[in-house]
């Protein structure tokens, strides 16, 4: 049988260029081939892998296979909160999540992608962590003492190798755990799975070891922090059932006064009517250096930047506005004003849109688009005007319509509301498939609806509703008390809160609701799915590869 090598859980690190030299520095020999033995010889270099190691991470939410397909995707089309809108030939995760079944096999190149990704990094981590431990480094700079920057250093690498096999051991279960670089002698071809009890314990491992050493404050923008990691421990400790540690790390980031929700307006549109819970998603305001106290974890993105990356969540998750019919008549704009170019493959559910009260800020227009408004020339230059179709004028507005749910006699909506958080394109092409705003990633919000999980499943249900409604007040939601709360409001205020946020397939399927609720909420696709595609299958891709040890696939494929 032909195997393709490369995907024997191994990566090559390949780094296009270094930061932080010092301009004026001149090289006797200059390194034109970079490899891991001159790299990492100290801090600057090992600060060069850190880098390139969080571009990978940042990829989630990047595109794959020609731009049809985005990592974020796989973790959240498919569930109670999303569906299959362009369930088209080789459109990704709608084109899986419209028909299961057979679809969803080894061979799709959604699986394929996203665990070779995920590996890539994980080895990218063992990289960084195996030779740190070389004698003969140089650790010194950034203003700390060579111990701190060591600790540091291993500390940011065990986080991301712990953020890989979360990933991981929600998505496929059992995985193989490589705590080694795999290079040359170290390459293996008998890997076997590792149960998923035992790669939790490493990953709740190596965030003990991170928490301890990594600051408050990211050490460079765009890199994971202290309350990242406590949240992240939050959660694990939710998924191995120990809720009373789940409130203990809940609690670090929560009193840490570094860390807040946002309440008040600020930033770039604090003159323009709005809400504060918007204010953390505008390109300007997303950084925790821009005020945004609640992020504990921004991604970065640059345009026209080496090395400054792009994301594709507008592409895949925002409606086509611009396909939009009106009596025979295409009539709206690409315009950088309006978010700029969607494709409409991935939508939220009738069900994820009828989650809020009316008065809810994370329902209003600022939050979730509704409508149209047909605009002149002036208000769309630099692109020309709307076409109006007859009868209408300038002003107009076209209402959104999700009275009945996308389902398989009813797809390609292209008026259907979306989560305004993905809006942004490059503002000199509104054309553009990639957007390079800055994107919270990880928010304090989210430490609390763990806390409020935990609290219900100790039985202090009271408890749980005051911590909801701490984050409910900030929107103007009505407040909740004890009788409200189970399992499945804690998933509703979750949809509510962190719409496109979450990793809305890993919370279902660490409370077993997978299956329930996707059959229950996604109207296209729900109806044929099953319970083995709580989990997906390995990429056939890895099983073959896997030469000299047979890799029993997950149940069902």
């Amino acid at each position: 049988m032909k195997t393709r090598p490369y995907y024997i859980l191994i990566l090559t690190v390949f780094f296009t260029t270094l930061i932080g030299c010092e301009k004026d520095l001149l090289y006797e020999k200059p390194p034109h081939i970079i490899t891991t033995e001159l790299l990492y010889t100290n801090l600057e270099g090992f600060e060069t892998g850190l880098n390139g190691m969080y571009s990978a991470v940042r990829d989630e939410r990047g595109g794959a296979w020609g731009s049809v397909f985005s990592m974020a995707s796989y973790f959240l089309c498919g569930t109670d909160l999303f569906t299959a809108n362009t369930p088209d030939n080789n459109k990704g995760m709608s084109t899986l999540t419209a028909n299961w079944g057979g679809t969803n096999n080894p061979s799709y190149f959604a699986h394929e992608n996203t665990f070779n990704w995920l590996y890539k990094i994980v080895n990218a981590a063992n990289m960084i962590i195996n030779r740190s431990q070389k004698e003969d480094i140089d650790w010194t700079g950034m203003g700390n003492t060579p111990a701190d920057n060591k600790n540091r250093v291993i500390a940011e690498a065990r986080a991301i190798r712990a953020w890989a096999y979360r990933h991981l051991s929600y998505l496929y279960g059992d995985v193989p755990l490589s705590l080694q670089e795999s290079a040359g002698s170290t390459i293996k071809t008998d890997w076997t799975r590792t149960p998923v009890s035992e790669v939790r314990k490493q990953i709740i491992s190596d965030l003990l070891y991170a928490e301890k050493y990594i600051p408050v404050e990211a050490s460079l923008p765009g890199r994971i922090t202290k309350g990242a990691v406590q949240t992240y421990l939050a959660e694990m400790y939710l998924a191995v059932d120990k809720p009373d540690s789940t409130i203990y790390w809940a609690d670090q980031a929560i009193n840490n006064p570094a860390y807040s929700l946002v309440t008040e307006r600020y930033g770039v549109k604090i003159d323009q009517a709005g809400v504060p819970y918007m204010d953390m998603f505008y390109d300007g305001n997303a950084n925790r250096e821009e005020g945004n106290t609640e992020s504990l974890w921004t991604f970065n993105y640059a345009y026209n930047t080496i090395g400054g990356g792009d994301a594709l969540l507008r592409r895949v998750f925002m409606s086509r506005y611009n396909s939009i019919v009106i009596d025979g008549v295409v009539p709206f704009q690409l315009t950088v004003a309006r978010g700029g170019r969607p494709q409409s493959w991935v939508s939220m559910t009738k069900f994820a849109l009828d989650l809020y009260e009316p008065q809810d800020d994370r329902f209003s227009d600022y939050a979730i688009k509704k409508y149209m408004v047909f605009r002149d020339a002036q208000e769309n230059a630099p692109q020309p005007a709307d076409n109006l179709p007859a009868g209408y004028n300038y002003g107009d507005t076209i209402h959104f319509n999700w009275s009945e749910p996308i389902n398989p006699s009813k797809f390609h909506v292209f008026d259907w509301p979306y989560t305004r958080k993905l809006e942004g394109t490059d503002p000199n092409n509104p054309a553009a498939s990639y957007q390079a705003n800055d994107q919270v990633y990880l928010r304090l919000a989210e430490t609390y609806l763990l806390k409020a999980e935990a609290q219900f499943l100790l039985g202090s249900s009271a408890d749980a509703a005051e911590t909801i409604n701490i984050i409910r007040r900030r929107s103007n939601a009505s407040e909740v008390s004890a009788g409200d709360i189970d399992i499945d409001f804690i998933l509703d205020e979750r949809g509510r809160e962190l719409i496109l946020e979450e990793h809305r397939r890993h919370t279902l399927v660490r409370l077993g609701k997978w299956l329930e609720r996707v059959q229950a909420h996604d109207h296209n696709g729900g109806q044929n799915a099953a319970q083995r595609d709580a989990l997906f299958p390995l990429p056939q891709v890895v099983i073959d590869a896997n030469l000299t040890s047979q890799m029993p696939q997950n149940p069902g494929y």
